[in-house]
């Protein structure tokens, strides 16, 4: 199987845009129908994972991978979990690649454990990449990494996260600089362990878009990492914001956007052009307006074919 990188680079050429779809399901946000026992949680997990399937169809000729969010299935429990292993099988199925945003980590054979679970298609539940916690130290992630290598997946490791309170830990500052700047290097060291021929690693990072000065010193300080960058959309980051992530021929990141894609049909322009009855149509509408942002305002613009 080819590393990990090479896939997602073929798929972001093909798609012509870096736009990564987060699956991110909420019972009160769902489009009216979808839901019609939201105090059983079974009935939950299939809307969940009829709305997911739905998004999928709505974006796969469009994108190169969806993120689903691993937390808003637990939370409903066996039956979440079978929704999630649906939702995952069906993208594969649409040939999108799939990163599962489940933030795991552990030491020693935990981490394996966690590794052996979700990384590759072989595994019992089939990503491609997962999102990997840092915080107890670079040891622990070498399972993921082994793993990585040995079937094609990848990681992409917590460096500098979108949310307002990230900073209290991450942007703390000892005599080497901020503890982002440490755990960078640690991802781009291990980048370059696991390089491919794109130049790329299986070690990727997550890099917020609602931070875009830490954005650019980052893409700066791991040349090799490709990015995984949140943050645009909902919770405030623009195209413009995103740009430094990428590289001169518009590759080494991918772009995720969860609420502002998945429940457009609820927010103009989309809700008075489509409503809820075409939410599949307001889905679509709106990756294609994001995709049409990053091209006019990022280096991704390239991706289009000529």
């Amino acid at each position: 199987m080819p590393p990990f990188i090479e896939t997602l680079i073929a798929a972001v050429r093909r798609a012509g845009n870096p736009v990564l779809v987060g699956l991110d399901p909420r019972a009160d946000s769902l489009p009216k129908g979808l839901l019609t026992a939201p105090n059983d949680p079974a009935a939950v997990a299939r809307a969940f994972q009829n709305f997911c399937c739905g998004v999928i169809d709505a974006v796969a000729t469009r994108v190169a991978a969806v993120k689903p969010q691993a937390a808003f299935f637990e939370q409903y429990g066996p039956p979440g979990m079978t929704a999630l292993h649906e939702v995952i099988q069906y993208a594969r199925q649409k040939e999108l690649l799939v990163i599962l945003d489940g933030k795991r980590n552990d030491i020693g054979t935990t981490a394996a454990a966690y590794a052996e679970a979700y990384l590759g298609r072989e595994s019992v539940w089939g990503a491609d990449a997962l999102t990997v916690s840092p915080y107890l130290g670079d040891d622990s992630l070498e399972p993921f990494v082994t793993r990585a290598k040995e079937s094609g997946s990848g990681i992409f490791v917590l460096v500098k996260t979108s949310n307002p309170g990230g900073g209290a830990f991450q942007d703390y500052a000892g005599a080497e600089g901020p503890l982002y700047r440490r755990v960078a290097a640690c991802v781009e060291r291990l980048a370059r362990e696991t390089e491919s021929m794109h130049r790329y690693g299986a070690v990727g990072a997550v890099v917020g878009a609602t931070y875009p000065e830490q954005l650019a010193e980052l893409r700066s300080a791991m040349p090799q990492a490709w990015l995984l960058i949140p943050g645009f959309g909902a919770q405030g980051g623009s195209a413009e914001d995103v740009a430094a992530g990428f590289d001169s021929e518009g590759l080494g990141a991918i772009v995720n956007n969860s609420r502002g894609l998945i429940f457009a049909h609820a927010r103009e322009p989309y809700r008075s052009r489509f409503g809820a009855s075409r939410w599949q149509d307001a889905v679509a509408a709106a990756t294609a307006d994001m995709i049409d942002q990053l091209a006019a305002h990022t280096p991704a613009g390239q991706l289009r074919p000529h």
